[in-house]
């Protein structure tokens, strides 16, 4: 491609609104182009990187045997009903209405899609198993969409589904899964985990996701320095820095206007894992308490798996009704109505805690759960915190940040249960169809690269995901010699099937450095005062800035060998 005639609209200035640095290189490099909030316009450069994922992602699923098709991204909402994810999903789904007042949503996944084609069209264990995907456009209404192209409104995924007969199919269209989605981050050169996931709105047995590191990632990841343990936060465990405190008699203590774990910590001169929290919830309208270190925060998703997604804090009055005090000074004993209480695991073997005493103004303190409060069972539900130790190997945990590349669900029975979405088996009885779901959002790959491969100047591509491989910079516009030379250099390397881009422009030296190293193509080819004094071509390599130097006879070979090493 010439760069004079090519559409790639570089940018010098930083956008305000980006504040990723992918984000911020995508706009810089002209790869995309907001058209609104969270909905991006893909330019010829960025779609070629966009083709170039998309081919590798249809290898792997080739390669297991995936067949592709192409679901309509329009969906009667009634399908949606049936499974009961219109309501599920709340406001993040699009929902619209036809000229003959049908309503139709604008789907974000298409299990819906498949159950329905699977119910008409799956009629015996002789039609199992399948493995069906897609490349599709999906649409989700984020109230808040940022950081570029990870939370959009209008995305790309690949989303796969397996069909079987039993749970050990199921399981093997996991793994099949499992081993092509490692080939596929592996080939597009990222750096990834695989960690144990919630579930969440999918429903489902079990799930992982596939995530790369990173300071700007929205999901936060535990993981072992020691061992290969990797958790999502929304289901890690791990164990936690015991205090140490001797058993004592419980007494009453006066502790007026202190609500908060700081407040009674500074008050009482305790440390916060000295103390307690009380937590009033209300579920299926019958009140319940959850019990937690004063230094541990409760994990929401945890608590939605252990007691479903309608579970929800206490409202100020109902605490207030069923304590008899106010919030801040509850605690699971004395109060005025009977409620279960569930205590976190990191309370065990715990001494000396201090918690509300069910009355305004006064907390307890000397509890000792197991002889002082009736515990209805004990759960893991709080937030593993960095520094903590590994349950498999005793290493020491660190939390970080990670973008979230993609997501894989043994979904079992649950969409073709209310969807009745059945098979005959072999003695003709019927039974319903055990699914899988496996989603890659394919934006997320590329923004994962540049979040791992940039540097001050621009984008560093890799070879497997660049857009072209070389980038010729004739540095003498006004030398024929040398034009006749980068055109010459241009045609050569096409015609051996090195996808190249030259900058044909009339503009300065300075101007094509900076957009050659913006866009970041992995090799440079420079042609200047070295060509004109020596004969000889320098090639400059954008991730290590190394430079050799060849002649117009060997530079085929040397650039293919370059390549290969890269």
């Amino acid at each position: 491609m010439r760069l004079s005639r090519a559409f790639i609209p570089t940018q010098k200035e930083i956008p305000a609104d980006a504040v990723i640095p992918s984000h911020r290189l995508m706009l810089r490099a002209g790869l995309i182009r907001p058209l609104a909030s969270g909905i991006y316009s893909y330019l010829p450069i960025g779609w070629k990187i966009m083709k170039k994922v998309m081919n590798i992602i249809r290898e792997e699923m080739d390669a297991i045997g995936g067949q592709e098709l192409h679901l309509p991204a329009l969906n009667p909402i009634e399908i949606w009903d049936e499974s009961g994810r219109n309501i599920d999903f709340g406001d993040e789904i699009f929902r619209l209405k036809d000229r003959k007042n049908r309503y139709y949503v604008l789907a974000p996944t298409h299990e819906e899609v498949i159950s329905d084609l699977a119910r008409k069209f799956v009629r015996s264990y002789k039609d199992l198993p399948q493995i069906w995907y897609q490349i599709q456009t999906k649409f989700r209404d984020e109230p808040r969409p940022r950081s570029g192209v990870l939370r959009t409104r209008q995305f790309i995924m690949k989303d796969s589904y397996t069909l079987n007969a039993d749970s050990e199919g199921l399981d093997r269209g996991y793994d099949l899964h499992a081993k092509a989605y490692r080939n596929i981050f592996t080939h597009c050169n990222l750096h990834f985990h695989v960690v144990g996931a919630s579930s969440g709105l999918m429903g489902g047995s079990g799930s992982q996701e596939f995530m790369v590191e990173s300071e700007h990632g929205e999901d936060t990841l535990v993981l072992c320095n020691t061992c290969h343990y990797a958790d999502n936060l929304d289901v890690a465990s791990s164990i936690p820095h015991k205090i140490t405190e001797k058993s004592v008699e419980t007494s009453r203590v006066h502790t007026p206007g202190k609500r908060t774990i700081a407040d009674i910590s500074e008050f009482l001169k305790k440390q916060p894992n000295q103390l307690m929290k009380s937590l009033l919830y209300i579920i299926d309208n019958e009140p319940m308490m959850i019990l937690i270190r004063g230094d541990h925060e409760v994990n929401e998703s945890k608590l939605q798996s252990q007691f479903g997604p309608d579970i929800r804090p206490a409202h100020p009055e109902e605490v207030q009704d069923i304590c008899g005090a106010e919030v801040g000074f509850v605690g699971p004993m004395g109060s005025k109505k009977p409620f279960r209480i569930y205590a976190d695991e990191a309370l065990k073997d715990q001494y000396n805690l201090t918690t509300g005493a069910n009355e305004n103004d006064y907390h307890i303190s000397g509890i000792e759960l197991t002889r002082d409060v009736e515990i209805t069972n004990v759960i893991d539900i709080r937030s593993v915190k960095e520094g903590e130790k590994c349950k498999v190997c005793d290493g020491t945990l660190r939390v970080v940040q990670a973008i979230e590349l993609g997501h894989i669900f043994k979904l079992g029975t649950k969409y073709s249960e209310s969807m009745k979405a059945l098979y005959l088996d072999k003695g003709g009885k019927e039974k319903p169809i055990f699914m899988g779901s496996y989603g890659i959002g394919v934006e997320r790959i590329i923004a994962s690269s540049i979040e791992q491969n940039y540097d001050e100047k621009g984008i560093v591509w890799d070879n497997i995901l660049a857009p072209y491989s070389v980038h010729i910079i004739p540095l003498k516009s006004e030398n024929e010699d040398i034009k006749t030379l980068a055109h010459r250099l241009y045609d050569q390397m096409n015609d051996n099937a090195i996808d190249t881009l030259i900058d044909d422009r009339d503009v300065s030296p300075g101007f094509k450095f900076k957009d050659a190293d913006l866009l970041g193509m992995p090799l440079q080819i420079i042609i200047g005062e070295k060509w004109l004094s020596k004969g000889e071509i320098e090639i400059k390599e954008r991730k290590s800035g190394n430079i050799v130097y060849t002649s117009e006879n060997d530079i085929l070979d040397t650039i293919q060998s370059m390549l290969r090493s890269l």
